[in-house]
């Protein structure tokens, strides 16, 4: 989540520059660390739902 956070400002802070390269590098950091941060907060998500995959399983049915 860290290295999402990291991602975005790395790209907010290189469009303050007004080079074509740097716009478009920023775009995709910005894009990845979005894309990490909901990766992680899903994944962060499912490890609370299934704590005990064995119980889940079981107490599904």
């Amino acid at each position: 989540m860290l290295a999402g956070i990291l991602f975005i400002v790395a790209g907010i802070l290189i469009v303050i520059y007004p080079l074509l390269l740097s716009i478009i590098v920023a775009t995709i950091l910005v894009l990845v660390g979005i894309t990490i941060l909901a990766v992680s907060h899903h994944y962060k998500k499912m490890s609370k739902h299934f704590e005990n995959p064995y119980m889940d399983f079981f107490l599904r049915f």
